[in-house]
């Protein structure tokens, strides 16, 4: 159950989800005034944990402003923040020409829309790390590209577009591309968060606290053995697992390997048609490692091609391990079918980076306030992105058949010097 105390700051959450956002966000001093999701288990999620709490259950599209309004049942003239982590998809070819209307592109842009209703002092939202490099229209070798303006096929141009938009409606916004890993999260889990505000003041991301790296002089990788290792007590043991196919193969992995750990005959015969791709391989037949951070957590860990499988135990992950990974406290019960779950798990913001996002946003409203609510500067500030070390390679070194995630470096500090590149 989340916190709700006198002093905490009130927002709207959207896109609610599993609550990953709004726990980090509560850790870090605020409470949710009102949430929204259509999805089934998220609403049970949210209802069975927090039951006090209001929540919508149509889509955005189908939303005003004024309805947050009205199902909080408060006045929002000075709402603080509206966060959340909406559906990322560019637009169609045919959808682009037909406007807005393309209910596959509209939604980041309604997150907009709703954000401007409400006009909060500021806005937090978190999405994937490829929307940084998303172009607004996708087109397929078929479509014809007659009347699409250039710009909007190119490299970043739908993440542009979100910030024109919050720009035009009197918002600065700064982005940053952070991977957890390097905030003491136990996995490597790349996101995008961008915030905005309504008076002009420039946004900092705090520095990386953990890297793989000994030259940094940080604090070492957290790893998932620190999570999942000797005394976790699973709050969830739910299983999907694999096949008994997929368990023949996985059984010839050692811990920290994947389909590359299978004699060359096994690696074409168990994978198929997969086995000719040039990329996108690396989780197939994935055993994780005690030793090293966890890959980002999944919403199918049960598949071949997404496995995450435990290191000691011939199985996928449970449910709670998946929980445990992404930091959710052992209290909170994920609701849904055992799919569902995994789904909604998988999906979820990492507890820690939405309490790290919190952080940032509260000092950035300490800020505001201490200013009086003036801008910083009369002269419009010009909204930025920067990549905060997000890439932590994964796949990066072999040796007998075992994966090692991380530079060089790392494995030559913990006595495996003998990795060949």
């Amino acid at each position: 159950m989340l916190h709700s105390e006198t002093e905490s700051i009130p927002y709207v959450s959207l896109f609610s989800g599993a609550m990953g956002l709004d726990l980090g966000l509560n850790a870090a001093g605020f409470h949710p005034v009102v949430a929204n999701d259509i999805d089934r288990a998220a609403v049970a999620t949210i209802r069975y944990n927090c039951p006090d709490l209001p929540i919508i259950t149509k889509g955005i599209q189908e939303l005003q402003g004024k309805d947050f309004t009205l199902a909080a049942g408060g006045d929002f003239s000075s709402l603080p923040l509206v966060a959340g982590g909406p559906p990322c998809q560019p637009f169609s070819v045919f959808g682009r020409r037909r406007g807005t209307t393309d209910p596959r592109g509209s939604v980041l842009l309604d997150f907009v829309r709703v954000v401007l209703e409400l006009q909060p002092v500021a806005f937090l939202l978190e999405n994937v790390r490829g929307l940084h490099s998303m172009p607004l229209v996708r087109a397929r070798p078929e479509d014809s590209l007659d009347g699409i303006p250039a710009e909007d096929l190119a490299h970043g141009s739908l993440l542009r577009e979100l910030i024109q938009r919050f720009e035009d409606g009197g918002y600065r916004v700064d982005c940053f591309l952070v991977n957890v890993v390097n905030y003491g999260g136990p996995q490597i889990r790349e996101r995008l968060i961008c915030i905005g505000n309504r008076y002009n003041a420039k946004v900092t991301f705090p520095e990386p606290t953990h890297s793989n790296r000994p030259e940094d002089e940080k604090l070492p990788f957290r790893v998932l053995g620190d999570v999942i290792g000797d005394g976790f007590e699973d709050p969830d043991p739910t299983l999907m697992n694999f096949s008994e196919r997929k368990l023949n193969y996985l059984a010839q992995i050692p811990p920290g390997g994947n389909w590359r750990s299978l004699p060359p005959t096994i690696q074409k015969e168990s994978m198929g048609k997969t086995w000719y791709l040039k990329g996108g391989r690396s989780a197939y037949w994935r055993k994780l490692s005690f030793e090293f951070p966890s890959p980002t957590v999944v919403t199918m860990p049960n598949h071949a091609g997404t496995s995450m499988c435990h290191p000691t135990e011939l199985r996928a992950l449970t449910v709670g391990e998946c929980a445990a990974i992404q930091e959710f406290p052992a209290s909170w019960a994920v609701q849904g079918t055992p799919a569902e779950r995994y789904r909604l798990l998988g999906n979820a913001v990492p507890v820690r980076l939405g309490k790290i996002a919190g952080e940032v946003v509260c000092s950035l409203l300490q800020e505001i306030r201490e200013r009086s609510f003036r801008p910083t500067s009369t002269q419009k500030i010009q909204s930025s992105i920067q990549h905060i070390r997000p890439h932590v390679r994964t796949r990066k070194f072999w040796r007998k058949g075992e994966a090692f995630a991380g530079d060089y470096s790392y494995h030559e500090s913990i006595g495996g010097a003998s990795v060949s590149r």
